[in-house]
């Protein structure tokens, strides 16, 4: 192809862009708009995976049988979240392998928030509280991404979110209604999982180097700062009506911006979590590996059984 049909096919991409047209796998795009997806995708769908370890922690622990079904089912829907999100970025042109081994390498990376330890059963709500809503907050807009298998996977996605964000939020409450010692320990849950939640929207904008372009391409909606603020105005009142104090000394409305103001997170932190080195890093990506590893019998019987039938119905046909 030459130069001045890459340019021509460009313009018209980038008028589709424009246009709010949604973009298919089998429609042309540049290769750093592919890559970029499949990174961002890969990305998110390593995040509902991983993000089931640190719950399942729970499931032989919870309080009542309700909350046990209540949590199998949140779980679950997690994995399924995922495959959605493989099954977006194998349309790229990625293969579900390749992106297994770049979680498993490190070479692709996922929510840092998944490296936090889950210590008591408040932490579950918390999670479905705060790392959930954070979740929501993202993804709500990403439903209307450019790119139409991602936005089309979201629709489902939130919709479980929101409810899995309720549910939190609920056992939150009900911890907040109880003894001296539950509100305690809602409230050390709270003053553990805030900063790493504000930390889940990704860098500061001027530290970001792919938000320019990802907004350009309207991958995203709303910029990394933007997020975060959507959502501390969100959950503040929210944490505010259950009795719950947030973490932070700074916090308080600003009535000029009508925005809460609040204090810079730890970048430090962040950046080290994110490179590998938090609480939990090792000990989520060892647990993958090994679900993969002590998992191969049953994709080869799967496969072997795929292929007898296959021959099956082949001798049938002849």
């Amino acid at each position: 192809m030459s130069e001045l049909e890459t340019k021509s096919l460009e313009e018209r991409f980038n008028q589709r862009i424009a246009n709010d047209e949604k973009i298919e796998p089998k429609d042309w795009m540049p290769e750093k708009y592919r890559k970029t997806h499949i990174r961002q995708i890969s990305q998110h769908a390593h995040s509902e995976i991983v993000g089931m370890l640190p719950e399942g922690n729970w499931i032989s622990r919870c309080p009542t049988l309700r909350r046990k079904v209540a949590l199998l089912a949140k779980v679950q829907d997690e994995g399924g979240h995922g495959l959605y999100l493989y099954s977006a970025a194998e349309t790229l042109g990625i293969s579900r392998e390749e992106m297994f081994d770049q979680l498993h390498t490190g070479e692709a990376k996922y929510s840092s928030i998944f490296n936090y330890p889950t210590l008591t059963w408040a932490d579950i709500g918390t999670i479905g509280w705060l790392v959930d809503g954070a979740a929501i907050m993202n993804q709500v807009a990403l439903i209307n991404t450019s790119f139409g298998p991602y936005g089309r996977a979201m629709i489902r996605i939130c919709k479980e979110e929101s409810f899995h964000q309720r549910q939190g939020f609920e056992i939150i409450m009900t911890l907040m209604n109880g003894t001296d010692e539950q509100k305690a320990m809602a409230q050390d849950s709270l003053n553990r999982f805030w900063w790493p939640a504000l930390m889940m929207f990704g860098p500061r904008d001027a530290d970001s180097p792919n938000s320019e372009q990802s907004m350009l391409w309207k991958l995203k909606r709303k910029t990394n700062d933007e997020l975060r603020q959507a959502f501390v105005d969100q959950t503040v009142p929210q944490a505010e009506l259950i009795g719950l104090t947030i973490p932070d000394p700074q916090l308080k409305w600003n009535e000029d911006r009508k925005h809460y103001d609040f204090g810079d997170l730890n970048w430090e932190e962040f950046w080290q979590v994110v490179h590998g080195h938090g609480p939990c890093n090792k000990q989520r990506l060892d647990a993958r590996k090994n679900a993969w590893n002590n998992g191969a019998w049953v994709r080869d019987a799967a496969m072997a059984h795929a292929e007898k039938n296959a021959n099956r119905e082949l001798k049938q046909a002849v």
